[in-house]
């Protein structure tokens, strides 16, 4: 008897001081340097409130409070360089209506998709280089990093098939305020010529506000190889020299698709 309420009483201890260091999800390397010796055992202590359904565990050496659900939060704590982004990060940012099946997680690290609490998550692995262009949301043990704006539109570019449709990401694209410079930026990051093009083409031809810096930018920098506008589209269409581009979407139904009138 005296031993299991001592167990209870370094549970109780233990669930205390969570809360008084506001942790919802954490690893035993997090506790183990917030903590320092205040606990003894610490390991077993955590796994009998795994057990007791009191804390989750939502991978090797990673759990959480059972009622936490924050799915930003947990996409950073499975990938620990990992970044919210995509497609749902354009939904985040209400760049689009549309929810996305996953969440969706850059990273430079090899993880399969998994699924805690019943939300899938998807990680897109890329070159560390491309792990740019986040910002730090929520606060405390809450937060997390997302893509911004700029970073979310260029990643769909380059990666479109993670956007929710082509379509969608044109009318993303269109409804996004966007910094110039930061495009120039992140688009060097991706190093993908192809991407570039396309959205400098389209910031020209939707005539959004402020991108001359970042039209005169690609102006500089078109090569002589043709791409299609649309890279999983059929291979016909206007050829646009100016920006190398083979429009298979043509420019009117592209103004259409943005709720522009050509």
């Amino acid at each position: 008897m005296a031993t299991t309420t001592g167990m209870m009483t370094k549970e109780l201890a233990f669930i205390k001081w969570l809360d008084e260091n506001e942790m919802d999800v954490f690893t035993l390397k997090d506790i183990r340097k917030k903590a320092g010796k205040a606990f003894q055992n610490i390991d077993f202590t955590i796994n009998r409130l795994a057990r007791k359904g009191i804390l989750v565990k939502i991978e090797n050496a990673k759990y959480c409070r059972h009622n936490f659900r924050n799915e930003y939060v947990l996409g950073n704590y499975l990938a620990n360089d990992g970044i919210i982004a995509y497609w749902t990060a354009l939904n985040k940012h209400g760049l689009t209506e549309q929810f996305p099946n996953s969440i969706f997680v850059q990273t430079a690290k090899y993880i399969r998709e998994k699924q805690i609490f019943g939300v899938k998550y998807k990680f897109i692995h890329v070159p560390k280089r491309k792990l740019s262009g986040y910002e730090i949301y929520g606060s405390g043990n809450h937060r997390y990093r997302m893509s911004n704006i700029e970073k979310t539109i260029v990643d769909c570019f380059d990666l479109p098939q993670y956007s929710g449709g082509y379509a969608e990401l044109l009318r993303a694209f269109n409804s996004s305020k966007l910094d110039a410079k930061k495009m120039v930026k992140y688009c060097k990051a991706i190093d993908n010529i192809a991407v570039t093009k396309r959205m400098a083409f389209l910031s020209d031809l939707l005539q959004k506000e402020n991108m001359k810096p970042f039209i005169d930018y690609v102006k500089g920098i078109v090569n002589k190889k043709y791409n299609l506008f649309d890279p999983v589209g059929l291979d016909e269409g206007e050829f646009v020299k100016e920006w190398t581009l083979r429009l298979n979407i043509s420019k009117e139904d592209i103004l259409e698709i943005c709720n522009k009138v050509y």
